[in-house]
Protein backbone atom coordinates (compact mmCIF):
# COMPACT_ATOMS: atom_id res chain seq x y z
CA UNK A 1 0.00 0.00 0.00
CA UNK A 2 1.48 3.80 -0.93
CA UNK A 3 2.24 5.80 2.15
CA UNK A 4 0.96 8.79 2.75
CA UNK A 5 3.38 11.69 1.03
CA UNK A 6 3.30 14.69 3.51
CA UNK A 7 5.68 18.33 3.61
CA UNK A 8 6.64 19.88 6.40
CA UNK A 9 5.21 23.54 7.11
CA UNK A 10 8.85 24.99 7.84
CA UNK A 11 9.17 24.93 3.87
CA UNK A 12 6.25 27.16 3.71
CA UNK A 13 7.34 29.89 5.92
CA UNK A 14 6.32 32.95 4.18
CA UNK A 15 2.70 31.20 3.76
CA UNK A 16 -0.38 31.41 5.71
CA UNK A 17 -0.85 28.03 7.66
CA UNK A 18 -4.35 27.27 6.25
CA UNK A 19 -2.98 28.72 2.60
CA UNK A 20 -0.11 26.09 2.81
CA UNK A 21 -2.42 23.17 3.93
CA UNK A 22 -4.55 23.87 0.87
CA UNK A 23 -1.52 24.48 -1.66
CA UNK A 24 -0.49 21.05 0.14
CA UNK A 25 -3.44 19.19 -1.09
CA UNK A 26 -4.11 20.97 -4.52
CA UNK A 27 -0.81 19.62 -5.33
CA UNK A 28 -1.08 15.87 -3.83
CA UNK A 29 -0.28 15.52 -0.16
CA UNK A 30 -2.00 13.56 1.81
CA UNK A 31 -0.34 14.77 5.16
CA UNK A 32 1.30 18.19 6.35
CA UNK A 33 3.93 17.98 8.96
CA UNK A 34 3.27 21.24 11.20
CA UNK A 35 6.35 22.96 12.61
CA UNK A 36 4.23 25.48 15.44
CA UNK A 37 6.03 28.79 14.60
CA UNK A 38 4.55 32.06 14.55
CA UNK A 39 1.65 32.00 12.47
CA UNK A 40 1.49 28.57 12.45
CA UNK A 41 -0.24 27.54 15.71
CA UNK A 42 1.67 29.50 17.88
CA UNK A 43 0.59 27.76 21.84
CA UNK A 44 1.47 30.99 23.18
CA UNK A 45 -1.08 32.86 21.41
CA UNK A 46 -4.50 33.61 22.88
CA UNK A 47 -6.18 31.91 20.84
CA UNK A 48 -4.95 29.15 19.94
CA UNK A 49 -7.99 27.65 20.47
CA UNK A 50 -9.75 28.93 18.06
CA UNK A 51 -6.89 28.58 15.64
CA UNK A 52 -6.80 24.68 16.55
CA UNK A 53 -9.97 24.29 16.07
CA UNK A 54 -9.74 25.92 12.38
CA UNK A 55 -6.90 23.76 11.07
CA UNK A 56 -8.84 20.76 12.64
CA UNK A 57 -11.84 21.34 9.83
CA UNK A 58 -9.46 21.85 7.21
CA UNK A 59 -7.85 19.20 7.97
CA UNK A 60 -10.99 17.47 7.70
CA UNK A 61 -12.59 19.03 4.58
CA UNK A 62 -8.95 18.16 2.86
CA UNK A 63 -9.13 14.32 3.80
CA UNK A 64 -5.48 14.68 5.78
CA UNK A 65 -3.40 13.93 8.37
CA UNK A 66 -0.66 15.10 10.38
CA UNK A 67 1.90 15.23 12.17
CA UNK A 68 3.23 18.08 15.01
CA UNK A 69 6.90 19.11 14.84
CA UNK A 70 8.46 21.28 16.89
CA UNK A 71 11.52 22.51 15.52
CA UNK A 72 10.33 25.96 15.41
CA UNK A 73 14.30 28.00 15.24
CA UNK A 74 13.57 31.84 17.13
CA UNK A 75 10.01 30.64 18.97
CA UNK A 76 11.29 30.33 22.48
CA UNK A 77 14.05 32.71 22.17
CA UNK A 78 14.40 35.71 19.82
CA UNK A 79 18.41 35.39 19.61
CA UNK A 80 19.19 31.94 20.19
CA UNK A 81 18.25 29.54 17.61
CA UNK A 82 16.32 26.07 19.20
CA UNK A 83 17.04 27.37 22.62
CA UNK A 84 16.88 26.74 25.82
CA UNK A 85 16.22 23.04 25.14
CA UNK A 86 15.80 19.95 27.53
CA UNK A 87 19.85 20.17 28.10
CA UNK A 88 19.66 23.80 29.56
CA UNK A 89 21.40 24.29 32.74
CA UNK A 90 18.87 26.35 33.78
CA UNK A 91 16.29 24.85 35.26
CA UNK A 92 13.96 27.98 34.97
CA UNK A 93 14.76 28.20 31.38
CA UNK A 94 14.85 24.73 30.99
CA UNK A 95 11.06 24.76 32.02
CA UNK A 96 10.10 26.79 28.71
CA UNK A 97 10.87 23.89 26.74
CA UNK A 98 9.19 21.39 28.78
CA UNK A 99 6.07 23.79 28.52
CA UNK A 100 6.52 24.32 25.06
CA UNK A 101 6.24 20.40 24.39
CA UNK A 102 3.45 20.38 26.75
CA UNK A 103 1.48 23.19 25.32
CA UNK A 104 2.49 21.16 21.79
CA UNK A 105 0.93 17.88 22.55
CA UNK A 106 -2.52 19.43 23.84
CA UNK A 107 -2.30 21.09 20.44
CA UNK A 108 -1.60 17.45 18.64
CA UNK A 109 -4.32 15.96 20.62
CA UNK A 110 -6.99 18.34 19.12
CA UNK A 111 -5.29 17.91 15.68
CA UNK A 112 -5.69 14.42 16.02
CA UNK A 113 -1.68 14.75 14.94
CA UNK A 114 -0.38 11.09 14.71
CA UNK A 115 2.90 11.69 16.88
CA UNK A 116 4.79 14.95 17.92
CA UNK A 117 8.55 15.20 16.89
CA UNK A 118 11.19 16.57 19.26
CA UNK A 119 14.48 15.85 19.98
CA UNK A 120 17.37 16.84 22.57
CA UNK A 121 18.91 19.86 22.12
CA UNK A 122 22.58 20.55 22.09
CA UNK A 123 24.85 19.73 25.41
CA UNK A 124 26.18 22.59 27.40
CA UNK A 125 29.82 23.00 27.56
CA UNK A 126 29.44 22.44 31.36
CA UNK A 127 27.80 19.06 31.74
CA UNK A 128 29.41 16.04 31.28
CA UNK A 129 28.25 13.88 29.23
CA UNK A 130 26.60 11.53 32.39
CA UNK A 131 24.69 14.33 33.74
CA UNK A 132 23.50 15.24 30.02
CA UNK A 133 21.96 11.53 29.92
CA UNK A 134 20.32 11.59 33.31
CA UNK A 135 18.85 14.98 32.32
CA UNK A 136 17.45 14.03 29.38
CA UNK A 137 16.59 10.57 30.27
CA UNK A 138 14.20 13.09 33.25
CA UNK A 139 12.71 15.16 30.71
CA UNK A 140 11.58 12.75 28.21
CA UNK A 141 10.42 10.67 31.43
CA UNK A 142 8.25 13.93 32.50
CA UNK A 143 7.33 14.90 28.92
CA UNK A 144 6.10 10.79 28.58
CA UNK A 145 4.01 11.23 31.77
CA UNK A 146 2.25 13.85 29.58
CA UNK A 147 1.87 12.31 26.76
CA UNK A 148 -0.15 9.84 28.46
CA UNK A 149 -2.48 12.71 29.49
CA UNK A 150 -3.09 13.90 26.36
CA UNK A 151 -3.43 10.59 24.72
CA UNK A 152 -0.75 11.49 22.04
CA UNK A 153 2.62 9.69 21.12
CA UNK A 154 6.27 10.87 20.81
CA UNK A 155 8.93 10.29 18.55
CA UNK A 156 11.79 11.44 19.37
CA UNK A 157 14.33 12.54 16.41
CA UNK A 158 18.67 11.82 16.15
CA UNK A 159 19.76 15.18 14.92
CA UNK A 160 22.98 16.51 13.42
CA UNK A 161 25.23 18.97 16.03
CA UNK A 162 22.80 17.80 18.96
CA UNK A 163 23.43 15.89 22.19
CA UNK A 164 22.17 12.56 20.50
CA UNK A 165 22.51 12.60 16.69
CA UNK A 166 22.56 8.76 16.20
CA UNK A 167 20.38 5.76 16.31
CA UNK A 168 22.53 4.02 18.67
CA UNK A 169 21.74 6.75 21.17
CA UNK A 170 18.26 6.82 20.35
CA UNK A 171 17.71 3.13 21.20
CA UNK A 172 20.17 3.41 24.66
CA UNK A 173 17.26 6.54 25.27
CA UNK A 174 14.65 3.95 24.07
CA UNK A 175 15.77 1.32 26.17
CA UNK A 176 16.22 3.05 29.68
CA UNK A 177 12.71 4.88 29.03
CA UNK A 178 11.02 1.82 27.82
CA UNK A 179 7.54 3.16 27.70
CA UNK A 180 4.97 2.38 24.69
CA UNK A 181 4.44 5.67 23.52
CA UNK A 182 7.99 6.93 22.71
CA UNK A 183 9.01 6.50 19.32
CA UNK A 184 11.21 7.40 16.65
CA UNK A 185 11.53 10.32 13.81
CA UNK A 186 13.90 9.04 11.57
CA UNK A 187 15.30 11.87 9.15
CA UNK A 188 16.88 9.82 6.59
CA UNK A 189 19.13 12.56 5.13
CA UNK A 190 20.48 12.83 8.78
CA UNK A 191 21.45 8.92 8.42
CA UNK A 192 23.33 9.35 5.17
CA UNK A 193 24.92 12.70 5.94
CA UNK A 194 26.37 11.30 9.45
CA UNK A 195 27.20 8.08 7.54
CA UNK A 196 25.20 6.25 10.27
CA UNK A 197 24.38 2.91 8.44
CA UNK A 198 22.26 2.98 5.28
CA UNK A 199 18.56 4.29 5.40
CA UNK A 200 17.29 1.15 4.11
CA UNK A 201 18.99 -1.03 6.83
CA UNK A 202 18.17 1.51 9.67
CA UNK A 203 14.64 1.81 8.55
CA UNK A 204 14.15 -2.36 8.92
CA UNK A 205 16.51 -2.09 11.78
CA UNK A 206 13.98 0.46 13.67
CA UNK A 207 10.73 -0.46 11.89
CA UNK A 208 8.80 -1.62 15.18
CA UNK A 209 9.74 2.12 16.39
CA UNK A 210 9.20 4.25 13.59
CA UNK A 211 6.23 7.42 14.11
CA UNK A 212 7.68 9.70 11.36
CA UNK A 213 9.80 9.88 8.50
CA UNK A 214 11.59 12.95 7.59
CA UNK A 215 13.09 13.05 3.98
CA UNK A 216 15.13 14.63 1.28
CA UNK A 217 18.54 14.42 -0.36
CA UNK A 218 22.06 15.16 1.34
CA UNK A 219 25.62 14.80 0.97
CA UNK A 220 28.09 12.58 3.13
CA UNK A 221 28.85 14.93 5.91
CA UNK A 222 27.18 18.51 5.24
CA UNK A 223 23.99 18.88 7.08
CA UNK A 224 22.08 20.39 4.21
CA UNK A 225 18.57 19.41 3.15
CA UNK A 226 18.37 19.31 -0.60
CA UNK A 227 16.00 19.25 -3.33
CA UNK A 228 15.41 15.78 -4.70
CA UNK A 229 18.58 14.80 -7.44
CA UNK A 230 21.02 17.57 -5.85
CA UNK A 231 22.56 15.00 -3.18
CA UNK A 232 23.97 11.69 -3.33
CA UNK A 233 21.05 9.82 -1.83
CA UNK A 234 19.40 6.44 -3.50
CA UNK A 235 15.81 6.74 -2.50
CA UNK A 236 14.39 3.52 -4.24
CA UNK A 237 15.75 1.24 -1.47
CA UNK A 238 14.67 3.55 0.85
CA UNK A 239 10.61 3.22 0.15
CA UNK A 240 11.41 -0.72 -0.51
CA UNK A 241 12.43 -0.79 3.12
CA UNK A 242 9.38 1.29 4.40
CA UNK A 243 7.47 -1.69 2.87
CA UNK A 244 9.30 -4.44 4.04
CA UNK A 245 8.23 -2.81 7.60
CA UNK A 246 4.27 -1.78 6.84
CA UNK A 247 5.13 1.34 7.90
CA UNK A 248 2.02 2.92 8.10
CA UNK A 249 3.05 6.78 9.15
CA UNK A 250 3.76 9.46 6.73
CA UNK A 251 6.70 10.11 4.91
CA UNK A 252 7.26 14.12 5.01
CA UNK A 253 9.32 16.32 2.71
CA UNK A 254 11.58 18.32 5.12
CA UNK A 255 13.01 21.47 3.08
CA UNK A 256 13.15 24.41 4.92
CA UNK A 257 15.27 26.44 3.08
CA UNK A 258 13.01 26.53 0.60
CA UNK A 259 10.28 28.39 1.47
CA UNK A 260 11.39 31.56 -0.97
CA UNK A 261 10.10 28.66 -3.72
CA UNK A 262 8.09 26.87 -1.47
CA UNK A 263 5.25 26.26 -4.47
CA UNK A 264 7.00 25.09 -7.03
CA UNK A 265 9.14 22.64 -4.53
CA UNK A 266 6.18 20.89 -3.07
CA UNK A 267 5.67 20.41 -6.89
CA UNK A 268 8.62 18.98 -7.36
CA UNK A 269 9.19 16.73 -4.75
CA UNK A 270 5.95 15.45 -5.47
CA UNK A 271 6.00 14.14 -8.51
CA UNK A 272 9.45 12.99 -7.76
CA UNK A 273 8.30 11.03 -4.42
CA UNK A 274 5.04 9.74 -6.11
CA UNK A 275 6.72 7.81 -8.57
CA UNK A 276 8.58 5.76 -6.07
CA UNK A 277 5.37 5.88 -3.90
CA UNK A 278 3.06 4.25 -6.76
Amino acid sequence: MPFELGYNTNGFAHHRLADAINVLAEIGYESVAITLDYGALNPFDDDILEQTASIVELLQTRNMSCVVETGARFLLDSRQKHWPTLLTPDPEQRQRRLDFLDRSMEIAARLNAEAVSFWSGARDSAMSEKDCWTLLVDMCDELLTKAVQHDVWLAFEPEPDMFVDRLSQFQRLADELSHPRFGLTLDVGHVHCLEDGTPSDRIREFGKKLLNIHIEDMKTGIHDHLMFGEGEMAFDPIFEALRDVQYTGTVNVELSRHSHDAVRTAERAFEFLSKLNG
